[in-house]
This record gives structure tokens, C-alpha cells and sequence, in this order.
């Protein structure tokens, strides 16, 4: 996708230094756009974990490559046992997000299987950029399935289609298209009238301000909402669809996605209005069965609730929101219930939020 006009993904390799992986900083959007450079297995676990770069699939690409940084640094001596300190280090960054242990664990794989190599980097690099374009054609497959869904609502309704999302799941969370965006740029590519409510998503305000960039850098007409707004739209008939995208998503169909994406579940349920879950199979954890019980839920530091950032004359500035005494929880997702998922868009097609309905698609999984 694109910023002022120009082709991005969201990580790269600095041009003509092979040993320097570059990101965009989603901690300055939409007020600056700003490259960092990450050097050091110690840059991408920083990067990860004060989310320089966020978005599941984003957060497993950015530690694939730090295992390929991981290489610059390793203990020739005990490599074997060097590179699994590296791996265990940089899947501690941050607990939800399924993709960070799943990248991580397949580098070291092969970064093991390929340790007498001579040509050890060159092969791990290439299996880096295999996972990047396997995550880029993910998001597009996604986009092109959950545009079918876009398209039979417009042949029905015959004018613009209002879809809410929540948080960002967009190309910054991904390298490009995105998840839950996937589908609205290919129908907006398309032709077909969309508008996208855009949750501010607190505490971090991720839709305010990266959700709502990535559209009016794509022309995507939108409108900005607090979080509580949206079941006040559905009551109204104001929303035909919600997309969502997933930190971690069970073999059962339960759904971990930024905090509040469970109360929208319920709205849309209420409001009988589908809500769907765009995610890529690298964000299904085939390990587990209970979304409640099993999947652990992040809880991040007091001042991202306490306060906020915004844009002042001197810059990007922070301010306080809450009284100095007061304490804060901030947890940082929630788990929505398969019951309440309409259905799952996957690179290999829409499915059911069930066991079987995911084997079905992903039969060599299960």
C-alpha cells in the first residue's frame, strides 16, 4: 500500500547493508513518518515490545529477521545454544500475538538444520523473505475472499456499504493489505462504494491514528468514532458488516483481538449484523481449544491509559488523563467466543468458527 503515493511494506533490508533491517515507526504515525533502524537482536525485541512495529503478523515477521540479526551475534563456540537464548529472548517480547513464537520457531529450525552451512546467512535471509511474501500473499488471498462478502452486500443493498473495524489490522499490522483492511482496499480498488468506521481504539488510539491514516493515504471514504459509538450505529442500521482482525485465534474459533473487540462481537450479535475475524493460518494457535482459559492476555504498562499523545506545537506531546492517585489496569485484548463469530477469512477461504469448519480448510494442521 501506500504513503504520499509511494509502494511501502512495512520492513525491509537497508538498501546496499544487508546487516540492517529498517521499519517504519507506528509509534510517530500519523504525525511523522520516521524509518528506524534495527542493528541488533536487542533493537527487535525493543522494536516488538514498545511496538515500533504492532499487528501480529507484522510482530512475526520483525522477529524472523531479528533470528537472521540473531547470526551477526551468535557464540561460534556453543552456536547451538547461543541461537536458542537469542529465540527464547525474542519470543518473551510479547505474550498474545501467536506469529512472534510461530516465526521464531520456525528460523530456529532451520537455522539449526542449516548451522554448517557456509552460506548460513544467505540461506536464513532467504527464508526470512519467504515467510515476508508468504504474509504478503496471505493478506491478499484474505482480500479477495472477504471481497465476496462486500460485493453480495452491495448487489443487495445497491448503495455504499458501512463496514466497522477495530484497532488497526491493516497493512502497518501486516506488510501489506493488511487483514481486516484487505478486503475493503479490494473493493474500493473495485469501485464499489465503501465508508469504514474506524474505532479510536484506546488506549493506544491504533485506529485513530493508523487504521484512519492507511485509508486517507488509499482514499477510503471513513469516519473516526469513539470505541463506544459503535453499538449505537448498529441500532441504527448504520453498519452492514464488522471485520476484525486476530492476535490469536483457537482450532475452536475463539478470537483474541485488541480489548474491546468483545463488546462489538456482542453488539453485532445483538443487531444480527455479520462480524467476521480477517486473519492469516500463522495466527491460528493449533495447540489449543479454550480462548478463556488458555490464551494469555497481555497486560501492558499503567501510563498508556493514564495518558495520551497528541499532536502540539512543539511536536508529539503527552498529557495526563487521570487523577496522580488513581490506579490503572490495562489489558491489552480480549477473547470473543466463537459463538459469536460469524465466520473466519482465511488466506484459503471463509470458514465457520469450529473445529471441524477450520480442519476442513486446513486439513494437514489437525
Amino acid at each position: 500500500m501506500k504513503i504520499q503515493d509511494k509502494h511501502y511494506h512495512t520492513i525491509w533490508l537497508k538498501k546496499d547493508k544487508p546487516s540492517i533491517v529498517q521499519v517504519i515507526d507506528q509509534r510517530k504515525l500519523p504525525f511523522s513518518f520516521e524509518i528506524v533502524d534495527l542493528k541488533t537482536v536487542s533493537d527487535v525485541f525493543f522494536a516488538i515490545q514498545k511496538m515500533v512495529v504492532r499487528g501480529a503478523p507484522l510482530i512475526g515477521i520483525t522477529a524472523a529477521y531479528g533470528m537472521y540479526l540473531a547470526l551477526f551475534e551468535a557464540d561460534e563456540r556453543d552456536f547451538a545454544r547461543s541461537i536458542n537464548r537469542k529465540a527464547e529472548y525474542l519470543k518473551s517480547a510479547r505474550p498474545t500475538a501467536v506469529n512472534l513464537a510461530f516465526a521464531v520457531d520456525e528460523m530456529l529450525q532451520f537455522i539449526l538444520k542449516e548451522k554448517d552451512s557456509p552460506r548460513i546467512i544467505e540461506k536464513t535471509l532467504k527464508k526470512v523473505h519467504s515467510l515476508k511474501e508468504q504474509e504478503i500473499q496471505f493478506s491478499e488471498k484474505i482480500g479477495e475472499f472477504g471481497l465476496e462478502l462486500i460485493q453480495k452486500i452491495y448487489r443487495k443493498k445497491g448503495e455504499t456499504v458501512n463496514i466497522l473495524t477495530h484497532c488497526n489490522a491493516g497493512w502497518l499490522a501486516c506488510i501489506d493489505w493488511g487483514t481486516a483492511t484487505a478486503p475493503i482496499y479490494k473493493a474500493h480498488l473495485k469501485g464499489i462504494p465503501v465508508h469504514v468506521w474506524v474505532d479510536e481504539t484506546r488506549p493506544r488510539n491504533q485506529g485513530a491514528r493508523l487504521t484512519a491514516f492507511e485509508l486517507s493515504e488509499e482514499g477510503v471514504p471513513h469516519t473516526v468514532i469513539a470505541d463506544n459509538t459503535g453499538g449505537h450505529l448498529m441500532q441504527h442500521g448504520k453498519v452492514d458488516l464488522v471485520i476484525v482482525g486476530s492476535d490469536r485465534t483457537t482450532v475452536t474459533g475463539d478470537v483474541a483481538n485488541k480489548i474491546g473487540t468483545y463488546l462489538k462481537a456482542l453488539a453485532a450479535k445483538d443487531n444480527r449484523i455479520p462480524f467476521y475475524v480477517a486473519l492469516p493460518s500463522s495466527t491460528i494457535d493449533w495447540s489449543i481449544e479454550n480462548g478463556l482459559t488458555e490464551i494469555p492476555i497481555e497486560e501492558r504498562g499503567p501510563e498508556e491509559v493514564a495518558e495520551i499523545e497528541g499532536w502540539g506545537n512543539s511536536g508529539i506531546q503527552t498529557l495526563k488523563l487521570i487523577p496522580e492517585k488513581s490506579k490503572v489496569a490495562n489489558y491489552g485484548f480480549d477473547v470473543t467466543p466463537a459463538r459469536l463469530v460469524t465466520g473466519l477469512i482465511t488466506e484459503r477461504g471463509i470458514c465457520h468458527a469450529s473445529q471441524k469448519s477450520i480442519q476442513s480448510l486446513f486439513p494437514e494442521k489437525l
